[in-house]
């Protein structure tokens, strides 16, 4: 995959370019600021963005400001977010707008190279990779939200590990439960969440998409 990265840290910069290259992924630009990655971005047509939340000159929101005017602009761009903490705010209205190939991770979870690289690889595929704490803490904002209060407690562990991108394999294996226990939950959550019938991978998004609209 073709890949920009924007990070002001030049040591995590750099770690990130090497990392990628030596997964196979050709790293086109690296931006140490917002106006830099945009710009880059519309120079270099990357399958995917690599993003720090905080950037100069503020070191607030420049950088997911800049990935929601590049998603804008062009909805194909695969958009991972990194963060030093989890931002409720920018996290659900990055992910609620359209759940496909967007990704959120805290910069900790960078530090598992393996974890990092699959979320690289899933996200720019058109899938979701979320961090487990960001999930945790949108939806403990949603807790009696309508319909999710519909949902079981597995259920809600079914749903929140979606959030994250797992598919039934992993999430049976993260539950200690069979594969068919998993789609059973999952055909719930779909009637549950009023889901009709449709492509379940795209289900599978809607169902996200409800969870995150509820933490905004």
């Amino acid at each position: 995959m073709r890949v920009v990265i924007a990070e002001d840290s030049v040591l995590l910069r750099d770690g990130l370019v090497r990392l990628l290259a030596e997964r196979g992924h050709q790293v086109t630009a690296a931006a140490g600021d917002a106006a830099e990655l945009v710009a880059a971005v519309e120079r270099e047509q990357p399958d995917i963005a690599i993003v720090d939340v905080r950037m100069p000159p503020t070191f607030t929101d420049e950088g997911v400001r800049a990935a929601l005017e590049l998603r804008a602009r062009r909805p194909e761009l695969a958009v991972l977010v990194l963060s030093q903490y989890v931002e409720e705010r920018y996290a659900s209205e990055l992910l609620a707008r359209n759940a496909r190939g967007v990704g959120y991770l805290l910069k900790e979870s960078v530090t598992d190279t393996r974890e990092f690289l699959d979320a690289v690889d899933r996200v720019g595929g058109g899938g979701t990779a979320i961090d487990p704490e960001v999930v945790s803490q949108l939806l403990a904002r949603v807790r009696t939200s309508q319909p999710l209060d519909e949902l079981s407690p597995r259920e809600r562990e079914v749903l929140e590990l979606m959030a994250q991108g797992r598919t039934n394999g992993a999430i049976a294996r993260q539950l200690v439960v069979t594969e068919r226990a998993v789609e059973k939950h999952v055909r719930a959550i779909f009637q549950k969440l009023r889901l009709p019938p449709a492509d379940t991978d795209n289900r599978r998004v809607l169902a996200v998409l409800r969870f995150l609209e509820a933490a905004r």
